[in-house]
């Protein structure tokens, strides 16, 4: 706080003509007398006034928390005369409207035949009160619950029709594809007719025990329930505030930890790897080595043209698209994604064999020249040939594993068994940035300098030499070691 500073009324200098004219202030204290009535000398304080730089911190809005019966206490209404009639007033919920009506009814004449007393005009007001329903939690809900408020399931498809179309951090189709599929299969069953208002932690609690009790993953649990969350947050007012806000507890729906040592994410040795590389199907034992070699996404492989992704000499391929379910997008899955990805000089060479001279289309290509799709190549080569190989996955006990293995495959030799620098393994594997150095570095400018640790990285596993065509029951397994 400011300092008050003592005025004295003798500090104060006449007015004349050749003094400063005095303030407002100055003037209003030189009507006060220099003394007081027992002699001692009067002091006057000038307090102090608001200016430009004073802070005045406002008052921060309540929160609306939206109509609950268990904050009401019910009502007597208010009795009052209106002509020849006593009447009661009360407040009443309406569909289809926050506000609350203000209702009157006849209680009875003011004189003459039905007349009542004060006393019997109060129990009568309140019978009137109560038939009415308007302090009854079936009319409260019936009303409001599911006329004001929506239910889960009904919020969910608003919340999704929202995200297809926001241009604040868009959202790719297998994400929405994922979330549609949690809704109808795990939610909506659950917890869709409910009202909004109620989806809380008990009713998540539930939730969670249930998707534990059907056998799913800690961390599919986890994405589940954080689509609960947002559509919970999505229903907001016309000031953008959350009409349900709510505080989370994991502790409390008893959320299960995510171990990521235990996760299903298998990695192919290097015996696998050019087990693949040797597969009896030309064109999935391509998208193997380029995969395992380059570490690409399966998306990302599948959507390469050559006149527009694929250098002339095959040693550099560019990652601007990427292929779902034989159809192309041009979202990648991350901004970093979009990228060069440089190829050892061996694997340029098979691809250019591969393209048999074609100057456009996309590298792998059905016969009606449209993307491969990604879930076939998985079910009838990669599972099969994992299968024979003899490949055991360690988190799940089967000879199953996904197309990610490639990229943990080619990420696994560039970190452990080469000297590859790390900025440049970020910029190939597509990694986001994670510090400042990261966003300073700029190997990716530098092509000569990419493509020299191409070829002295390698690729880490045996190709063949040759590949004959063989009868579809058996498995050629002839390599010869490259790189």
């Amino acid at each position: 706080m400011c300092a008050r500073s003592p005025i004295q009324k003798s500090s104060i200098a006449p007015v004349n003509s050749k003094s400063e004219p005095q303030t407002e202030v100055q003037q209003q204290l030189s009507l006060w007398p220099e003394q007081t009535l027992d002699g001692s000398q009067r002091h006057l304080e000038q307090l102090p006034f608001a200016t430009e730089a004073s802070k005045v911190i406002s008052a921060a809005p309540g929160k609306r928390r939206g109509k609950s019966m268990s904050r009401r206490t019910g009502q007597n209404g208010h009795i009052e005369r209106s002509g020849k009639w006593w009447v009661v007033r009360w407040w009443m919920d309406v569909p289809d409207q926050y506000d609350r009506r203000h209702l009157r009814a006849k209680i009875c004449p003011v004189s003459g035949v039905g007349y009542l007393k004060a006393s019997e005009r109060k129990k009568r007001a309140r019978d009137i009160i109560a038939a009415s329903g308007a302090d009854s939690s079936e009319f409260f809900n019936k009303v409001v619950k599911q006329e004001e408020g929506v239910t889960f399931q009904k919020q969910a498809m608003h919340w999704l029709e929202q995200v297809k179309t926001r241009k604040r951090k868009p959202i790719a189709n297998s994400t929405l594809d994922l979330w549609d599929g949690c809704l109808r299969n795990w939610l909506n069953p659950q917890i869709g007719n409910l009202p909004l208002s109620e989806i809380n932690n008990a009713v998540l609690k539930t939730v969670v025990a249930k998707m534990s009790e059907g056998g799913l993953s800690p961390k599919t649990i986890e994405n589940y329930t954080q689509a609960v969350k947002m559509v919970v947050a999505s229903a907001v007012d016309k000031e953008g505030e959350e009409i349900y806000p709510r505080k989370w507890n994991n502790k409390f729906v008893d959320m299960p930890l995510v171990e990521k040592a235990k996760q299903n994410t298998p990695c192919f040795s290097l015996e696998v790897m050019s087990g693949l590389a040797v597969w009896k199907k030309e064109r999935e034992r391509m998208v193997f080595i380029l995969c395992g070699a380059a570490g690409l996404r399966i998306g990302e492989a599948l959507g390469l043209e050559i006149d527009k992704h694929i250098s002339p000499d095959f040693l550099t391929i560019s990652i601007e698209q990427k292929a779902r379910h034989c159809k192309i997008e041009k979202r990648l899955k991350t901004a970093s994604a979009s990228r060069q990805v440089d190829l050892h000089p061996a694997i340029a060479a098979m691809l250019k064999r591969f393209a048999r001279g074609r100057k456009t289309g996309f590298l792998f290509r059905t016969r009606n020249g449209k993307p491969l799709g990604s879930s076939c190549i998985l079910r009838r080569h990669l599972h099969p040939a994992l299968k024979q190989l003899g490949f055991v996955n360690p988190f799940t006990g089967t000879h199953k594993a996904g197309h990610h293995a490639f990229r943990r495959f080619r990420n696994t030799q560039l970190r452990n068994r080469t000297e590859c620098p790390e900025g440049l393994r970020k910029y190939w594997m597509g990694h986001a940035d994670e510090s400042m150095s990261d966003l300073y570095d700029k190997i990716k400018e530098d092509v000569e300098f990419r493509k020299k640790w191409a070829e002295k990285c390698g690729f880490g596993f045996k190709l063949p030499s040759v590949v004959p065509n063989v009868p579809k029951n058996q498995f050629f397994v002839t390599t010869e070691k490259v790189a």
